[in-house]
C-alpha cells in the first residue's frame, strides 16, 4: 500500500508542477529566437532552444518583449507583414551576432519574415531552395 500511496503523490507533485511551469511559460514576458544557418535549406530559426524550423509560432502577454539573434552566415533584415504595429528595433541585424528586439503592446496575430542578405563569406554550400523564415506571435 505504501508504495502505491508514494507513486499517488509523485503523480500529483509531479502535475503539479507541470501546471505552475506551463503557467509560467505561457505568461512569461520575454521569448528569444535564434536563426542559424543550416546546410538543407540555408537558414532556419529556434523558440526558446526548440527545434529548428522555417516556420515558428508562438504566444506571448501583451507587453513581452521578444529577442532575436542572427547566427546565420548573412545578414537577416526582420520585417513585419501583419498585426499591430510592434516596436521592432535592430532589425537589420547586419552581422553576426546581431540582436533585434520587438516589444508587443496590443493583443493580435503578428506576422514577421526576414530578407536575408548575401553570405558573409564566400564557399558557404546549401542544398534546395533557401528557406523563407515564418514568424507568427499571438498576443494576449
Amino acid at each position: 500500500m505504501t508504495c502505491k500511496r508514494t507513486l499517488t503523490s509523485l503523480a500529483v507533485v509531479a502535475a503539479a508542477a507541470l501546471a505552475v511551469a506551463s503557467l509560467a511559460a505561457a505568461s512569461s514576458p520575454t521569448a528569444s529566437i535564434l536563426i542559424r544557418h543550416q546546410v538543407r535549406g540555408c537558414h532556419a530559426w529556434s523558440v526558446n532552444g526548440g527545434p529548428f524550423k522555417a516556420s515558428q509560432t508562438l504566444s506571448l502577454a501583451r507587453n513581452a518583449t521578444l529577442t532575436i539573434t542572427n547566427n546565420d552566415v548573412m545578414p537577416h533584415k526582420v520585417v513585419q507583414t501583419a498585426g499591430p504595429a510592434a516596436l521592432l528595433q535592430g532589425a537589420a541585424m547586419s552581422h553576426m551576432g546581431a540582436t533585434a528586439t520587438v516589444r508587443f503592446k496590443s493583443a493580435g496575430v503578428y506576422r514577421f519574415t526576414t530578407k536575408p542578405g548575401e553570405d558573409y563569406m564566400a564557399g558557404v554550400k546549401t542544398i534546395g531552395e533557401d528557406n523563407v523564415l515564418v514568424l507568427i506571435i499571438r498576443v494576449h
